[in-house]
C-alpha cells in the first residue's frame, strides 16, 4: 500500500461510497484521506462512514485521515411562495427578517446579522452567484436592493455578502454538537467552513484542545486578507474554491489559489486544493481536458492533496474518479520538469538546518527514502515542506500521528514501537523501508531524527545506513 506518488488524495464519503467494501476500494484505488461532511447526513451514518475507514485501515495496513469538515454559518434564503419566484433584471427588490413567503418582490432573510454588515451599494449574491442584488437602501433587517442579473430564485438558496465581513460566529450550534460528535469519534482533522479571521480558528482550536489537528477552509475574500494570522492558528488550509469562486471574480480565483498554495507551503503546513476537481465525473466516466488540467496545475505548484467532492460522495463513478485523479499525479509527477516547477524557495531557520541537510544528501547517490523517526509529526512535515524527491518514510510510535500524517505531500506513515535506544533506530528504519517495499538490498536510507529518543523537539540526528544485501524489496 505505498503510493508511488508524492500529492495526496482526499476523497469525500457519501451515500456512494460508504460502505465498508467501498472504503476499501478506494484506499486501493489512491484515497489517502477520507473526508465526512456534516453538511449532509445524520450523525449514524457518519459513525458507520468512520468505522469502515477504520476497518480498511486494519485490512490494508496503512495509516489513513479522517477528516470531518463542519458546515459552518451556511447563510440562506427563506422559504418562497410556490417554491421559487421569478424574478427580472432592473426591478426592485427586498430583503428582510419577516418570515412570510417570498415572492418576486422580496424574501426572507432569517439572519438579521447580514443587515448589520450591508451599506448602500453593497454587492449581495444568492444561489452561488446567480442572482446579483446592488444594495440602494438598508436599515436594521431590511435591505432595498435593485435586481443586476438573474431571473429566478428558489427556497434557501445561499447568500453571499463579498464585500463585507459579516459580523457572525464561525461555529453555529450544530457545528459545536458536530464537532463533539467528531472527536467522540476519533477523527483526526477537523476543518472549519467560512473562515473570516483567526479568532474563528481560534475559538476552534481552543474547543478541540488537541485532541485532532484542525484545518482552515479558506473561501471568504477577508479570510485573504487576514492570512498571515489565520495561518498561524491552523495546522492546514483549504483552497475552498465552491464558494471562493462566488465572491471573488472568476480570473481572481487562479490567483488566490497560487497565493494560498505558496503561503501554506512557506510555512510547512499542508495545503489541500478543493472542489469541482473532476466534477463532470458525478455523471460521466472521464473528466474534461479542463478538469484533468485543473489537477495538474495543483500538483504542479505542489499542493499536499488534492480533493474530491461530490464526485466521490454521491456521483455515479466513485471509484474511477479516485482512479482517474491518481492516474493524472502519477503522470504529472514523471514529468521531468515537475520537480523544479514545484519547488518554493523560504528562508530556512536553525530548526531547519538538518532537515535540509537530509534533502540535499538525499539528492545526491542513490537514497531510497529518508525515515524520519516522529513522535508529533514536526520532523515529517519539516521534511514535507523541503519536498524531498525520495519518500519520507514517517516512523511514529503515535497512531493519531501517523493518521494526520496521512495529508502530508510524500509521507509514508507507518506505527512502530517506541524507540528510547537510538541505536535501534538503523535496524527498525531498514526492516520498514524493506518490508513497504521502499528499500531493496544494500540500498541506502536516510535517518532523521531528535534526541532524546521520545521527546519532541527538532531534529538533530542525520545518519546514512543501508539495508542487508539478503532482504528482498517487497511489491509495492
Amino acid at each position: 500500500m505505498i503510493r508511488r506518488r508524492h500529492t495526496r488524495i482526499v476523497a469525500t464519503l457519501g451515500p456512494a461510497s460508504r460502505s465498508p467494501e467501498q472504503v476499501q476500494d478506494l484506499v486501493r484505488a489512491g484515497a489517502d484521506v477520507f473526508r465526512v461532511n456534516f453538511s449532509h447526513g445524520r450523525h449514524e451514518e457518519h459513525a458507520a462512514a468512520i468505522r469502515a475507514v477504520r476497518d480498511a485501515e486494519a485490512a490494508l495496513g496503512r495509516p489513513l485521515a479522517v477528516l470531518a469538515d463542519l458546515q459552518g454559518p451556511k447563510l440562506r434564503l427563506g422559504r418562497f411562495n410556490g417554491g421559487s419566484a421569478a424574478l427580472e433584471p432592473g426591478a426592485a427588490f427586498r430583503l428582510d427578517t419577516d418570515p412570510a413567503l417570498g415572492d418576486a418582490t422580496r424574501a426572507c432573510v432569517p439572519h438579521a446579522e447580514i443587515f448589520a454588515a450591508l451599506r448602500d451599494g453593497s454587492l449581495i449574491l444568492l444561489d452561488d452567484g446567480r442572482v446579483r442584488l446592488r444594495v440602494t437602501r438598508c436599515g436594521p433587517g431590511f435591505a432595498e436592493t435593485v435586481v443586476l442579473a438573474g431571473r429566478k430564485l428558489s427556497d434557501h438558496k445561499g447568500v453571499n455578502l463579498p464585500d463585507a465581513v459579516i459580523p457572525v460566529p464561525a461555529l453555529t450550534q450544530k457545528d459545536r454538537t458536530d464537532l463533539t460528535f467528531a472527536l467522540s469519534q476519533g477523527v483526526d482533522w477537523i476543518a472549519l467552513s467560512f473562515v473570516q479571521r483567526a479568532a474563528d480558528m481560534a475559538e476552534l482550536r481552543q474547543l478541540v484542545a488537541g485532541r485532532a489537528s484542525v484545518l482552515a477552509k479558506i473561501e471568504k475574500p477577508a479570510a485573504l486578507e487576514h492570512l498571515d494570522e489565520i495561518l498561524d492558528l491552523c495546522d492546514a488550509i483549504m483552497v475552498a474554491r465552491g464558494d471562493l469562486g462566488v465572491e471573488l471574480s472568476p480570473e481572481e480565483v487562479p490567483v488566490a489559489q497560487k497565493e494560498l498554495v505558496r503561503a501554506a507551503r512557506m510555512r510547512g503546513i499542508p495545503v489541500i486544493v478543493a472542489t469541482q476537481m473532476l466534477e463532470s465525473m458525478t455523471g460521466a466516466p472521464a473528466p474534461t481536458r479542463a478538469e484533468a488540467s485543473d489537477v495538474a496545475n495543483a500538483v504542479y505548484e505542489g499542493a499536499d492533496a488534492v480533493m474530491l467532492s461530490a464526485e466521490t460522495a454521491a456521483g455515479a463513478y466513485p471509484l474511477e474518479s479516485v482512479e482517474m485523479m491518481d492516474r493524472i499525479i502519477r503522470r504529472i509527477e514523471r514529468d521531468p520538469r515537475w520537480p523544479e516547477l514545484m519547488r518554493a524557495e523560504h528562508d530556512l531557520d536553525e530548526a531547519d538546518a538538518l532537515v535540509n541537510a537530509a534533502v540535499q544528501a538525499s539528492a545526491s547517490g542513490r537514497t531510497s527514502c529518508i525515515a524520519a523517526f516522529t513522535a508529533t509529526g514536526q520532523t515529517a512535515l519539516r521534511l514535507a515542506r523541503e519536498r524531498p524527491l525520495p519518500p519520507t518514510l514517517a516512523l511514529s510510535p503515535n497512531l493519531n500521528t501517523a493518521r494526520r500524517l496521512a495529508l502530508a505531500w510524500g509521507v509514508e506513515p507507518r506505527v512502530v514501537a517506541d524507540i528510547l535506544d537510538p541505536e535501534e533506530m538503523p535496524g527498525v528504519a531498514c526492516a520498514e523501508a524493506s518490508r513497504c517495499g521502499l528499500a531493496g538490498p544494500g540500498e541506502r536510507i536516510l535517518i532523521l531524527a531528535g534526541l532524546p529518543m521520545g521527546s519532541p523537539g527538532t531534529a538533530n540526528l542525520l545518519r546514512i545506513v543501508h539495508t542487508a544485501t539478503n532482504v528482498s524489496r517487497n511489491a509495492a
